[in-house]
């Protein structure tokens, strides 16, 4: 079908619908089935920022659990540690010197560092508080064990050389603690995807709705059309062109907004990183950085946020004309 002619035809429809707006010159002029700049359309493009930045968050939520988790378990994989308890009849510094000895003859470990009292007493200072005199306490003595990632040692060999030769040392190889961990990144990161779906899905239902609003607006205009002779898929792609040029204005303000939050946070996490809430924080979750692949995640959700609107107004506009048959 020749545009020019759907053109005037769609124009003349609409001033039909709005008498006194039918001169000429209007209708020698193409206008669109959905116009872009009316209300609903200005709110269309607001719950799609909105929903765009959301599902940005969620996603950057997860990118950062999980990078996070991995730093955690790649550095608990390459440490462990040896507890050496206070046994009656024996003297714990020699004890710490000979587990301290086997250990650095093992291959595979790169260092043994010998806590000192001291040291070890401030490991309990977080769960017991400060201030405390422990001198009177059989306080375990810590030797932290850094491991070669390239060389694995044979962890069961160390225990039994530790086991005959200090029997109060007990070795720890973290694997609990990073079971733990891979256990919680994998939960919060399936909490952000579950999140971000439902996001998509109650952005879906906005544009479906705001589809079937728009055809049932223009449903004179679509119905001339269909009669005419129009093909469905130039009804449909007019409506796609609207709503994908929606769709994306939306996606890139939420998505530009997102990554500003993130920058503007990451930021402030610089700023705070003197004090103990700051410290607790990148210690969890690092600088708050997703770095340059996050970004690129986030400019591909808003592009994949913008095709979905286009692909799902298409869709709902043909189901509309194969009903009219």
């Amino acid at each position: 079908m020749d545009w020019e002619f759907a053109s005037r035809l769609v124009a003349r429809v609409i001033a039909l619908r709005a008498p006194g707006n039918g001169d000429e010159d209007s209708l020698a002029q193409p206008s669109p089935l959905v116009p872009t700049d009316s209300v609903a359309g200005r709110s269309l493009v607001m719950v799609i920022a909105i929903m765009t930045f959301l599902a940005a968050l969620a996603a950057a939520a997860a990118l950062l659990v999980a990078a996070s988790s991995a730093e955690w378990r790649a550095e608990a994989a390459t440490e462990a540690s040896v507890q050496v308890r206070p046994a009656q009849g024996r003297d714990i510094e020699s004890d710490l010197r000979i587990a301290a000895d086997i250990l650095q003859g093992t291959p595979g470990v790169r260092e043994a560092l010998i806590y000192s009292k001291e040291e070890s007493e401030n490991l309990l200072a977080p769960w017991l508080g400060q201030g405390l005199d422990l001198s009177q306490l059989p306080v375990p003595r810590m030797i932290v064990v850094k491991l070669d990632p390239r060389e694995k040692p044979d962890l069961s060999e160390i225990r039994e050389a530790l086991a005959g030769a200090v029997p109060s040392a007990t070795f720890d190889d973290h694997r609990i603690v990073m079971a733990r961990l891979g256990d919680m990144a994998r939960a919060v990161v399936s909490a952000a995807v579950m999140i971000f779906l439902l996001i998509l899905g109650a952005m879906s239902v906005v544009v479906a709705s705001a589809t079937r609003a728009a055809v049932a607006t223009n449903r004179e205009i679509v119905e001339v059309l269909h009669i005419v002779g129009a093909a469905d898929s130039f009804i449909a792609q007019e409506f796609q062109r609207r709503f994908l040029a929606m769709g994306l204005r939306g996606a890139l303000i939420g998505g530009g907004a997102a990554m500003a939050f993130l920058l503007a946070a990451q930021a402030l996490l610089r700023h705070w990183r003197t004090t103990a809430g700051g410290e607790q924080m990148q210690a969890m979750f690092g600088d708050l950085s997703i770095g340059l692949g996050g970004f690129v995640v986030i400019l591909l959700l808003a592009g994949g946020v913008a095709l979905l609107t286009g692909w799902l107004s298409r869709r709902i506009v043909f189901r509309h004309l194969r009903g009219l048959g």
